[in-house]
């Protein structure tokens, strides 16, 4: 059927802040998206509260709402805009439950407006637990035992029926939230209890357990006639009961016998017709491991994060095409844009193995319960691509970015005193780091059996785990010799791992490597296993002897910024592809090195060239020295890029923008203070410490509280305010035991109020784009504090001072590019910070001010001036409208992680609101954020012990028409709360007040500051 011309302008539901289910590989589908629809012909109107994404730049839409994902804000827009149709299933769940939403409230049929792709009867049928059972049943697809229930007896009687375990699955939520598997009375209470309150429709379904059976996923691409395919079958190395989000994955599925395969397929193909749907989407399915007995877990009816992990795997666009369908095109009359000769009607095939592992953010949070079940806990995900599956898993093992000890040795520290016994206990219970016990286990003798009677992992997945450690014994073994180097290398070791079991130099390394006639070469990333001609520019290493990616010449290579965890998110994808279009715009030829599945920056059709591979000194150095470029960009890929630009410099690589010398001017410690103290700026007194003694004499010396974090670190990992030596001991045993060497930092605490810029500078001048001030005060990390733009409080004589200071540190250390440098306002102008790369704020600034902050200085870092591109020294004019940045927060999902805002960073995302005053503004960023209307707030507020000792604060909230309520342990939860205020250390009640909060759905805040910020009596009506 040809498209539709009957439609004319489509609005998109974006997904809002990324939080933990709901992360960058929306953006990509969003982005996709709107692209697609307006190569057709469309006009495409966007809506999304997230400025950190591609998505919501002003070339990607027609028109771009950074407004609040709500129904009455999206009310507004439909009423200005009139859309005919709307496309609500790239948005993730917030998207499709908005238009659900939408429909209830009879804005569509009043307007008569459509929704595209999927309809609202098969969003329905899909989502509703008992719908979909009944459709199950109507098409004979097995499915286990199980019944809706909307209150907590019911559910316990079920229970009681089936007998335990149960898996409770909540309708309507997002990433498993409030789900779980219950093995008695008392989880069973626990876990039902929250998943009834965190359903929009108070309705969860309650399912006999079918933990350990094999979880396989199939992306489907069905069209408006009923043509469907299969885009590839994906297979979890964890058997059924973690969240296939938290799940390690294979591409394509390893393990099923061709009958197994055509039957889950089969049902796959079956399910999506009878649901019709139109577009992409998600079928996932349990298959016994002892019988040929199979089971329908559950369908997504709209692209997800299995899309993204799916379009990098084979190359084929998800997101595009199923915009397109959505308009009416068919399958059969869609160009596969990868090969450009077939249609999409044409299934992916595969000649390569595809593994993703899950990014988690317990290094961070170490007091996290780090038990996966059904609830994702994932803040973000690496993918890598090998000929088998060794070499897949262990090249996706090097992009973690995690312990770079377990990453290289693959049995962590910890292991080595545990006897085979212990490990085959403890990997019983699945955690983040499971995969490396079991490695610890082999390693010790466990057998593939034992360990498969402890996981139920598949014994052909132990099996290729098994290959991996026997070649690591076989190095330690003997010498090692050119032939046990290839073998090494097929199984994916890469040169740091051999030289950590072998102490070979590399030069050693490379001379083997000439012996062989298979060395490292790059494979193209085609769809169609090379059965077609294809000019895709997506590359992977492997073993081999045909080299399929020549030399582009008259190119830069821009380094990404890898998984997307706490304190380093979308926001430097953001920037990276801003890189690449200033590269592009400038005549060179740029190449992106990356290995996040979710992001825009690794869709092939950004750059010029896309390598899927770790970010490791190794892939790198690999990759450059095919490539000889012009030089490496690290400044847009977060602390991951500016990590390798010592190793990259030691290589002779040309770095471009501000030298290994500027970044180290502001990244180590004692350099930094020799800058400041020669430019008469004003900072906190500090020193640096290496072991506990030194520590504690110098926090005397300085006077508590004291500021302390270790050198090097993202997202403030490992800082706090500590204020007695008690505190600074508990502090200093992990920290030196994590530093790695380099030293513990510890400042001096000024209390003030902090601010931030982004400067763009051409190494002799520099342009400050705007100057954002924090809500919250001093000790409080700038990713979780609330951001305004312009400064509220900031006197023009502070201002000027801020842009002195920042002129006076770009000059110094010669900053070609961007940089960000951080404040404390307080007696005089402190700088506490400077980081030598974009930054969060970026993309936030850059839709304000109306300038691509991260194109611009990508053409400084390419040689232009600031004069040559138009911008004067100084700072930049402020609008007549007020911003906030405010932080977007997913407790919910790390239970026992700290959640009082600290200098460690905890949010996962962002959004923004604006409004022609502050009030304005922070009512309309609190909506998706904080989930609160300040608008209509009314009730009592909960403060626990520590909070309602403040009369201040008490009479603050009390001035403002707020009852106060105390928290303490056992009391019942009271009705009709504004919200809930918890901001003292981690203690047992603390925990417990948020834990109830979020499982009731009560707005939940965890600083002092941001209460009394926002909730000022002259703001509340």
């Amino acid at each position: 059927m040809p498209k539709r011309e009957d439609i004319k302008k489509v609005l998109i539901i974006g997904s809002g802040p990324i939080v933990i289910g709901q992360a960058a590989e929306f953006d990509y589908a969003g982005s996709q998206a709107c692209l697609s629809l307006r190569e057709e012909g469309y006009s495409v109107i966007l809506v999304n509260s997230n400025p950190a994404t591609i998505m919501t730049d002003d070339e990607i839409a027609d028109k771009v709402y950074l407004d609040p994902l709500t129904v009455p804000s999206l009310k507004k827009i439909i009423n200005k805009e009139h859309p005919d149709a709307i496309l609500p299933t790239l948005g993730g769940q917030t998207g499709l439950n908005l238009a659900v939403e939408l429909s209830k409230d009879g804005i569509l049929d009043q307007l008569g407006i459509e929704l595209l792709g999927t309809s609202l009867q098969t969003i329905n049928e899909a989502e509703d637990r008992e719908k979909f059972k009944d459709l199950m049943e109507e098409l004979h697809q097995p499915i286990p035992d199980s019944k809706t229930v909307y209150d907590l007896q019911d559910g316990l009687d079920f229970a009681h029926q089936i007998n335990y375990p149960v898996i409770i699955r909540p309708a309507y939520t997002l990433g498993g939230t409030g789900g779980g598997i219950a093995h008695n009375d008392d989880e069973m209470k626990t876990i039902l209890n929250r998943g009834l309150t965190m359903s929009p429709s108070t309705e969860c379904l309650v399912e006999k357990s079918i933990a350990g059976f094999k979880e396989i996923e199939f992306e489907v691409m069905r069209d408006h006639h009923g043509s469907s395919i299969i885009v590839t079958g994906m297979e979890n190395f964890d058997p059924v009961g973690i969240h296939t989000g938290d799940s390690i994955v294979f591409a394509p599925t390893q393990t099923l016998t061709d009958k197994e395969y055509q039957r889950l397929r089969d049902a796959s193909l079956t399910i999506v017709n009878a649901l019709k749907i139109e577009g992409g989407c998600n079928v996932q399915l349990a298959q016994d491991p002892n019988s040929e007995n199979y089971y329908v877990i559950e369908v997504n009816p709209r692209v997800s994060r299995s899309s993204a992990l799916a379009s990098k795997a084979t190359g084929y666009p998800i997101a595009k095409i199923a915009a397109k369908i959505a308009v009416g095109l068919n399958l059969d009359e869609i160009m596969n844009p990868i090969t450009q000769t077939t249609f999409a009607m044409f299934e992916p095939a595969l000649d390569y193995v595809v593994a993703k592992i899950p990014r988690f953010a317990f290094d961070k949070f170490t007091n996290a319960d780090r038990k996966l079940g059904t609830q994702m806990k994932a803040t973000g995900e690496v993918m890598a691509i090998g000929s088998t599956i060794e070499e897949s898993l262990l090249k996706a093992v090097q992009s973690l970015e995690l312990d770079q000890q377990a990453q290289t040795d693959l049995i962590p520290t910890y292991t080595r005193e545990m006897s085979m016994g212990d490990l085959l206990e403890k990997i019983k219970t699945p955690t983040d780091y499971r995969l490396f016990e079991i490695f610890a286990a082999i390693g010790k003798g466990a057998t593939i059996q034992q360990i498969n009677r402890s996981t139920q992992i598949d014994m052909y997945f132990l099996s290729k785990l098994e290959n991996i450690i026997k070649m690591q014994q076989q190095m330690t073994d003997g010498l090692l010799s050119a032939d046990e180097v290839l073998k090494a290398r097929k199984l994916g070791f890469n040169n740091t791992m051999i030289k950590a079991i072998h102490h070979a130099t590399d030069d050693q390394l490379a001379k083997l490597d000439s012996m062989e006639d298979q060395h490292l070469v790059y494979k193209m990333v085609d769809t169609c296993a090379a059965e077609f001609e294809s000019t895709t520019p997506y590359y992977y290493s492997t073993v081999g002897n045909e080299n399929e990616s020549k030399p582009l010449g008259n190119s830069i290579i821009v380094i990404g910024a890898g998984p997307i965890r706490i304190g380093q998110g979308v926001e430097f994808d953001y920037a990276t592809v801003h890189c690449v279009k200033a590269i592009q715009a400038t005549g060179y030829n740029a190449i992106i090195i990356n290995n996040n599945p979710e992001t825009v920056s690794t869709d092939f059709s950004i750059s010029d060239k896309l390598y899927f591979e770790p970010l490791t000194i190794d892939s790198v150095m690999n990759i450059i020295n095919l490539e000889q470029p012009i030089g490496v960009i690290v400044e847009f890929g977060g602390q991951t890029a500016i990590n390798l630009t010592e190793g990259l410099t030691q290589h002779g690589v040309s770095i471009l923008g501000t030298s290994l010398h500027g970044i180290e001017q502001t990244e180590d410690r004692h350099q930094f203070e020799e800058l400041l103290i020669d430019q008469n700026i004003a900072h906190p007194k500090g020193n640096t410490a290496t072991n506990a003694p030194e520590a504690l004499k110098i926090a005397n010396k300085l006077g508590y509280p004291v500021l302390v974090r270790p050198s090097f670190v993202l997202g403030g990992k490992g800082m706090a305010v500590v204020h007695n030596d008690d505190e600074l001991n508990e502090y200093l045993i992990p920290a030196l035991k994590n530093s790695h060497g380099e030293p513990i930092l510890i400042d001096q605490y000024i209390p003030g109020t902090e601010c931030e810029v982004d400067i763009l500078s051409d190494g002799n001048e520099v342009f400050v784009p705007g100057i954002m001030e924090h809500l919250e005060g001093a000790g409080i990390h700038s990713g979780d504090s609330i951001a305004m733009y312009p400064p509220q409080t900031l006197t023009e004589d502070q201002k000027q001072k801020i842009v002195a200071i920042a002129t006076k540190i770009g000059k110094q250390v010669h900053a070609v590019g961007m940089m960000n440098i951080q404040f404390i306002v307080a007696d005089e102008v402190y700088v506490i910070e400077v980081n030598p790369r974009a930054s969060r704020t970026v993309p936030f600034m850059s839709k304000i001010v109306k300038l691509h902050l991260a194109q611009l200085a990508t053409q400084l870092i390419l040689g232009k001036s600031l004069d040559e591109l138009g911008l004067k020294p100084g700072l930049h004019p402020e609008p007549a409208k007020v911003y906030v940045k405010a932080p977007v927060f997913s407790f919910a999902k790390l239970p026992g992680a700290p959640t009082a805002l600290s200098p460690e960073m905890k949010s996962t995302g962002e959004d923004i609101g604006s409004g022609d005053n502050l009030q304005e503004s922070l009512h309309n960023a609190l909506f998706d954020s904080y989930h609160i209307d300040t608008n209509n707030l009314s009730g009592d507020v909960l403060l626990s012990e520590f909070d309602a000792k403040n009369a201040s604060l008490v009479d603050q909230l009390k001035g403002g028409g707020f009852g106060i309520q105390t928290y303490h342990q056992g009391m019942e939860w009271p009705d009709n709360l504004a919200f809930v205020l918890s901001s003292e250390d981690e203690t047992t009640d603390q925990k417990q007040l948020v834990a109830n909060a979020l499982s009731h759905q009560v707005p939940v805040f965890t600083a002092q500051d941001t209460v009394m910020g926002v909730f000022q009596p002259q703001l509340i009506k």
